[in-house]
């Protein structure tokens, strides 16, 4: 899920645009693109789009941003948005691990209401202060919380501190993924405002990769290519992590604990990484001589 496209649900003119761009996930919107007067036209437009023909062969990762559990929208949209084919739920301004598990009864209620067999999972905005310092007891809450995703606008502004202050973007993606990692959880990059600024879009990207970030939020088919070629593995990247994987077999069948790889010392953790990111590489076609299960090992 290297990028994930924001599509207003108000504005169903662009489904079928979203369904056929490079995006690896589509995140539809009810809640803030989405003016309070349009929101149950938005929601019934985009319910007839996942329970339609068209949502079963496009291969991407479906997300839905619902409206906040205290809002009067937030039952409805549950009830009408997950179906079957739906991967996540998007939940905006979860503030404590009560909220995340009232939110998933509303999921379970909604799957057996609407036949959904394959259990949708729970992607959580951390928006305030409160939800970033708890976010690890947020994401620990239930086990459908696959992920946390920074919302930088909703945290910096009522604070007044500079959206593009790279010290204070850095401290603020630093905390949630250490939090994604105490939970077990991946954690996603914010949206970007600046279209017209690729360069920013672009180091901001690179920031979230190293820091293990799975992949950034879009909000314009324009950074989808940007985002899906900072998350994408070199070539570099892959070559190593293969020789580690190898590396790795052979020191399980010798019984040796740490080893070298490329002038590395290499052991558990760094195996770990070079796992994941093979089978990373295998997802997006990049991998033909390995296979999952070789990668396993």
């Amino acid at each position: 899920m290297r990028s994930k496209l924001f599509v207003p649900a108000s504005r169903p003119e662009l489904f079928e645009k979203a369904l056929a761009s490079a995006a690896d996930a589509l995140s539809f919107d009810l809640e803030d693109s989405v003016a309070p007067a349009r929101k149950p036209d938005a929601r019934e437009a985009l319910r007839a789009l996942l329970v339609s023909p068209a949502m079963r062969e496009h291969g991407k990762v479906l997300i839905v941003r619902v409206n906040a559990l205290d809002t009067p929208w937030f039952a409805d949209d549950i009830a009408a948005v997950v179906q079957p084919g739906l991967d996540y739920v998007n939940l905006p301004k979860p503030e404590s691990a009560d909220d995340v598990r009232a939110a998933a009864a509303a999921i379970e209620r909604a799957e057996r209401a609407n036949g959904v067999s394959r259990p949708v999972k729970l992607l959580l905005n951390v928006e305030s202060p409160r939800a970033l310092r708890e976010a690890a007891t947020l994401a620990a809450a239930h086990a459908r919380v696959a992920g946390l995703q920074l919302g930088l606008g909703d945290l910096f502004e009522p604070l007044g501190i500079a959206r593009r202050d790279p010290a204070a973007v850095q401290q603020a993606m630093f905390s949630l993924r250490l939090a994604a990692g105490e939970a077990g959880v991946f954690a996603y990059d914010s949206a970007f405002a600046n279209i017209k600024d690729t360069e920013g879009f672009r180091a901001e990207a690179e920031l979230a990769r190293a820091l293990g970030f799975l992949g950034k939020s879009c909000i314009h088919p324009s950074q989808i290519a940007l985002a899906n070629d900072v998350f994408r593995p070199s070539d570099e990247e892959i070559a190593h992590a293969l020789r580690v994987v190898e590396a790795a077999r052979n020191a399980e069948r010798d019984g040796v604990g740490a080893y070298v790889v490329d002038g590395k010392m290499i052991d558990a953790p760094f195996v770990e990484r070079a796992r994941a990111l093979v089978q990373s590489a295998e997802r997006l076609g990049l991998v033909a001589c390995a296979t999952s299960s070789e990668v396993r090992q």
